[in-house]
């Protein structure tokens, strides 16, 4: 069985052939998918029967009448498709096509994992351009663009990598992704108190704050922070947290001569 989404999908760019070659090959066994909750659907598992095959695109008619050097792709398909979702539930349904050479289940899985890291490749290119701004610097050289590169690529991991942890583990100690006077310095800042807590707060507590620093409201309906508010927060929170270990270094200041 395929998907009709998928169907239409792969009539629209590639013709019946693919649509018919994967739907006629025999299952090679099934992958239980853990769908994790987000505005559109609950958190559910999904049991996804996997097929894969091998077949040749050939190049469209009318370019390979004006050039004969084309030759035809071989590629393999793969189909990793619900067939038993729950009632009033849109299934999952994902038809790839990939250049990978695979020989069993193992090797289609791994290609289906691969895929999986689909969207956070693009959350990651997301912060690089629009969290970190880096298409606006406007760099002329390309040794300037690959300087900005290796140090923006440090900062959109971490964005990325902080935005994630706080909502996989919300409630983990702050420890886990700051530094003790950058958490203390945090608290004190917003909180307007001159002394920080015994009790360490949460990842996300502290997210949130930083994102406040960013202009981020914190009302009701706005959702978790987005990245853009965490990185104005992050470079604010720099500031603060050293103007923190300077006040509490303990250290006395220069005897004038």
């Amino acid at each position: 069985m395929v998907n009709n989404k998928c169907t239409t999908l792969a009539l629209s760019f590639f013709g019946e052939g693919i649509v018919d070659a994967i739907g006629r090959s025999a299952p090679l066994g099934q992958k239980v998918l853990e769908l994790k909750a987000n505005p559109k659907r609950e958190a559910r598992k999904a049991t996804l029967t996997i097929r894969a095959t091998s077949v040749e695109i050939t190049p469209p008619k009318k370019r390979w009448k004006k050039d004969k050097s084309l030759k035809p792709i071989k590629m393999q398909v793969i189909l990793a498709e619900e067939e038993n979702p729950p009632p009033d539930v849109e299934p999952v349904s994902w038809l790839l096509l990939t250049t990978l050479h695979f020989t069993g289940l193992s090797d289609v899985l791994e290609i289906l994992v691969w895929y999986s890291y689909r969207w956070l490749i693009e959350r990651y290119h997301y912060i690089l351009k629009s969290g970190c701004g880096l298409e606006k610097l406007q760099l002329k050289t390309a040794d300037r663009i690959s300087n900005a590169l290796a140090t923006y690529n440090i900062v959109a991991w971490r964005l990325l990598w902080l935005t994630y942890v706080s909502r996989i583990h919300p409630e983990e100690p702050v420890d886990l992704v700051l530094e003790p006077h950058q958490w203390q310095a945090l608290y004190c800042y917003i909180h307007v108190v001159a002394q920080p807590p015994e009790r360490m707060p949460t990842v996300n507590q502290c997210l949130r704050w930083i994102a406040k620093l960013g202009g981020f409201l914190g009302r009701k309906g706005d959702g978790e922070p987005g990245v853009k508010t965490i990185w104005r927060g992050l470079r604010r929170l720099d500031d603060i947290a050293q103007t923190w270990l300077i006040l509490h270094s303990g250290s006395s200041p220069p005897e004038e001569e």
